[in-house]
């Protein structure tokens, strides 16, 4: 099993798949990362010699931001932006949407579960 940028692969996927499950890494930059390298994306992570999952390792080190740093970076931008107090900021510190979607009758995921108003009867 190899094991890249912290995360295992799995067994039995092909390689322009398995490398999706580093996060930062989707299927258009595994790719790239393959073709960098010379390695077959139709090839199994089983198949994988020692040599080509260095060359994959050093390649996604040296060249792509992942895992550990990629989410650091992600969570540095959003605390910015909440204290710099721009309209972006607020939304998140407020936990609604921060692109411009509606919130009247959706926004459920980004709101939470509704919160029952206690003396509200249903109408009939």
């Amino acid at each position: 099993m190899a094991r890249i940028a912290g995360v295992d692969l799995p067994k039995s996927k092909r390689m322009d798949i398995a490398l999706t499950y580093i996060y930062g890494i989707g299927q258009t930059t595994a790719r790239e990362i393959l073709d960098k390298t010379g390695v077959d994306w139709m090839k199994s992570s089983d198949e994988l010699t020692s040599d080509e999952v260095n060359t994959i390792r050093v390649e996604i080190e040296h060249n792509h931001k992942v895992e550990g740093d990629l989410r650091r970076e992600l969570t540095a931008n959003i605390k910015r932006l909440m204290d710099i107090g721009c309209y972006r900021g607020l939304r998140h510190r407020k936990g609604l949407p921060v692109r411009g979607q509606k919130t009247h009758t959706n926004a459920r995921t980004r709101k939470g579960p509704r919160r029952s108003v206690v003396g509200r009867k249903k109408k009939k």
